[in-house]
């Protein structure tokens, strides 16, 4: 079969961040073998909120997203010298900004964390003041990031995206570095060598995010090298092209502080919750998001400049194609993943994670929940970045208002009786309510409507088919062999079975 453009793009993306989610998985495993389900490592989680929040607004989403289609246009109608010239401009404001608004989370971090209304009110006192000091020093690495995320939209701005794809695994490594050396009290073994350890805690896994963070932004340097990029001083507030962006980014930035602001109500409801709720909350997202970035992020971050630059051409027939192409792939691959993943699932948590028969069964439910969003939140990706690409925000902002209002209000009735797993369902529903409406509202606005056919009941009676074979395996053979075997052959014999049904739309991934 043989693959477009965009379908070998969006493969390669996948390939490397398969390799990413191995990654982070490991490193998972190693830290909740060193901590377990605490509330240390809860405090550690809760910590990243608000630099990942920062982070989100200021490069690794509002200006990214923001940033692609204009970049693009530039690079199209003006040349590199152009384009890197405006990359600059932008790239300064980011960093001045990050490091103010940095500047200001240190200050006012000891009431963000204990005030009712923000991060963490439930912990006790010494909890929250562990947070308080892991927040201030994951602060470093947003500062980096600043300058790290917007690289990598410049370098897919160029369709180059090897290098940008590479940056999350050196990031990885070097967290890993901090769960392996910095943060446990008694050495690792590998082999014949053993590792130092430096005995750090919590505080260490922070100081392998910094070290990650670095070299995030190192790795991409050849590739800025090879495009000739050449840094411009100054921010040019005045000049055209600058204004686009900020008139793109402005919604876009109040949009990802809404999806970013659904994290802190998802941590300040578990919060309230036992000890291990914001743990399994975090590890049940981080596996639902596994084959979500694989397909649904791979696809949407391949698409961007593509359909960025269907649009600046006026090629609306070309435009509507790629992305209803995109929805059939992404609603056939993702329901009979969710149903296997969500079935088949626990042996492997259990032989991964070792935090008990409850902790297990609880980690379960929550993944469980989280995958019945994984359509929802994959065809979010394609139905946001086609708004973006027409330089259009203001939808994204709006539904992702109302995301948080929903949140809120399911949420608040969900979390008592259903404990963590009612917080994951809540972050499904809302998400998948965001999908739906973006794209009836984008297939309002093109040339003709997105239309799937006969696209959506073979899917379904997919989902069904690889959910009952991977039950009824998992079923017979959990009894009588290892976790290893009943937690990996039932969820490939479901996906096997589920591939009749959806054949025509895996064929179709060759031809985005």
């Amino acid at each position: 079969m043989k693959l477009s453009r965009l379908s070998k793009i969006s493969l390669l993306l996948a390939v490397f961040f398969l390799l990413d989610k191995l990654l982070a998985i490991l490193r998972q495993v190693l830290i909740a073998r060193q901590f377990g389900l605490s509330r240390e490592l809860d405090a550690f989680n809760v910590a990243n909120n608000v630099p990942d929040l920062l982070f989100a607004l200021i490069s690794g989403g509002a200006l990214a997203m923001a940033f692609i289609p204009v970049l693009s246009e530039v690079l199209t109608k003006s040349g590199r010298e152009s384009s890197w010239k405006l990359f600059s401009r932008i790239a300064n404001l980011a960093f001045l900004v990050t490091s103010f608004l940095a500047l200001l989370v240190a200050v006012f971090a000891a009431p963000m964390v204990r005030a009712q209304i923000g991060i963490a009110p439930g912990f006790t006192s010494v909890q929250q003041d562990v947070v308080i000091h892991l927040m201030r020093l994951n602060l470093i690495a947003t500062i980096i990031f600043s300058i790290s995320g917007l690289v990598m939209a410049g370098l897919q701005a160029n369709q180059h995206f090897f290098f940008p794809a590479l940056a999350p695994l050196f990031y990885n490594i070097g967290q890993i570095f901090g769960v392996l050396v910095l943060s446990p009290a008694k050495s690792y073994a590998i082999g014949p060598i053993t590792l130092p350890a430096f005995n750090l805690g919590v505080t260490g896994l922070v100081y392998g995010v910094i070290i990650g963070a670095c070299l995030h932004l190192l790795i991409q340097v050849p590739a800025l090298v090879k495009y000739r990029f050449h840094w411009s001083p100054g921010l040019a507030l005045k000049d055209e092209e600058v204004q686009k962006v900020l008139r793109m980014m402005g919604p876009r930035l109040l949009t990802m502080f809404f999806i970013q602001l659904t994290f802190l109500i998802r941590d300040n409801l578990a919060s309230r919750l036992a000890a291990g709720a914001v743990t399994s909350l975090t590890y049940g997202y981080m596996l639902a998001q596994v084959p979500e970035t694989l397909v649904g992020t791979a696809i949407g971050t391949a698409m961007l400049p593509t359909l960025s630059e269907h649009f600046a051409a006026g090629m609306k027939e070309a435009f509507l194609q790629t992305i209803q192409k995109a929805v059939q792939v992404l609603i056939a691959v993702t329901l009979p993943i969710a149903a296997v993943m969500a079935i088949g699932l626990r042996p492997l948590l259990s032989l991964a994670f070792n935090f008990g028969d409850a902790g297990t069964t609880l980690l379960a439910w929550v993944t469980a929940a989280f995958l019945l969003g994984l359509m929802g939140q994959s065809l979010k990706e394609v139905g946001a970045r086609s708004f973006y690409a027409r330089q259009s925000p203001w939808v994204p902002l709006i539904t992702a208002a109302i995301n948080v209002a929903l949140y809120i209000g399911i949420g608040s009735l969900l979390y008592r009786p259903l404990g963590a797993p009612g917080i994951a369902l809540t972050d499904s529903i809302v998400f998948t309510l965001e999908a739906i409406i973006l794209l009836a509202v984008l297939s309002r606005r093109m040339i003709s409507p997105i239309r799937l056919g006969s696209s959506v009941w073979r899917p379904l009676a997919a989902m069904l088919t690889a959910g009952l074979v991977t039950w009824g395996s998992l079923s017979f053979l959990e009894p009588r062999v290892s976790p290893l075997i009943s937690g990996t052959v039932p969820m490939i014999l479901g996906i096997l079975v589920c591939l009749p049904w959806v054949w025509k739309e895996f064929r179709l991934l060759g031809h985005l």
